[in-house]
């Protein structure tokens, strides 16, 4: 099986060359193609899915991962569904149980920084100066909920600590915690969906 995997940005480029191994764990092959944001993704979008449809193999299959920054996550979702099903492509959300299906659109709330916050122990172990016991802290128990931005949570973070006082290098933080990242541990909702996602796809195209 091969996974097609289209991202807003390089950062999750950096971030899922890490993670996806763990989760797929040799089931499947991958390309990440990163965009210059998500504007540039969701413009690009229909051309790419109608040029996948016409020669997809049937053991390929694309994920598209998109931050739900302040969009209405519900309106952003039915978006990435309705070109993807008007590029004649079947989605996750349309297949019936066990059914294999072609797309599975994901969302990262509402960053993926998110993501990282879901994991504390990997942000500790790529950064020791950030406290193992962070994520008891009222602000941070929820990582899809951490208000402001998630990125410049983790930056103002970071630089309390005196680390990158220049700015965020969102790439090379992306790399360093995704290394140290244990999928079935992460805290946020939105990682273990896209997660879950992943294994569904397997699982369709394993009974197949």
């Amino acid at each position: 099986m091969h996974i097609e995997v289209l991202v807003e940005e390089s950062s999750a480029e950096a971030a899922l060359q890490n993670l996806l191994p763990k989760i797929l764990s040799n089931v499947a092959t991958f390309n990440i193609h990163p965009h210059q944001g998500k504007p540039d993704l969701l413009r690009k979008l229909p051309a790419l899915l109608r040029g996948y449809r016409n020669w997809l193999p049937e053991d390929w299959h694309i994920v598209i991962l998109v931050d739900a920054d302040d969009d209405d996550c519900l309106e952003l979702k039915a978006q990435l569904e309705q070109i993807a099903q008007d590029a004649g492509l079947v989605t996750k959300s349309v297949s019936s149980a066990g059914q294999q299906f072609q797309v599975l659109n994901r969302l990262a709330m509402r960053e993926l920084e998110a993501w990282f916050f879901g994991d504390i122990e990997a942000l500790n172990a790529a950064y020791p100066r950030i406290s193992l016991t962070l994520g008891q802290r009222a602000k941070y128990r929820n990582p899809d909920a951490i208000t402001g931005g998630t990125w410049e949570a983790l930056e103002r973070l970071l630089q309390r600590l005196n680390y990158f006082p220049e700015g965020l290098p969102k790439i090379t933080v992306a790399r360093e915690v995704s290394r140290h990242m244990d999928p079935i541990r992460n805290r946020s909702r939105s990682f273990q969906i896209f997660r879950q996602g992943l294994m569904d796809l397997i699982h369709s195209s394993s009974i197949d």
